[in-house]
């Protein structure tokens, strides 16, 4: 018996990692960090299309608001979503921000 493949994601995208902050004038790297990851750069695939150097949350806000051009659902485009906040608000909170800040951005 064999064990059905799991399909790849419709959309993929990196882990955003830890935000470059290299101390200095910036009081708060917390907004520090929320800035980078509003703005945040990287291969993007949709449906099998690759998007190279693409501002990930702002592509994935023009997902949301129409997938079926990208050809994705609803439901895929959500769980794109969610799995940005997970990674991006995991980086963000490490510097002490929260990501409900993230989620407003959407």
């Amino acid at each position: 018996m064999t064990t059905p493949a799991i399909p790849a994601a419709a959309i993929s995208f990196p882990s955003p990692g830890i935000a470059p902050y290299k101390g200095g004038c910036v009081t708060e790297p917390a907004f520090f960090a929320l800035d980078y990851l509003v703005h945040w750069r990287a291969d993007v695939t949709v449906n099998g299309e690759v998007h190279p150097d693409a501002p990930v949350l702002a592509l994935l806000r023009a997902i949301a608001a129409d997938p079926q051009s990208y050809g994705v659902s609803a439901g895929q485009a959500q769980a794109a979503r969610e799995r940005f906040l997970e990674q991006a608000g995991q980086t963000l909170e490490q510097e002490g921000g929260q990501r409900a800040w993230l989620e407003k951005e959407f």
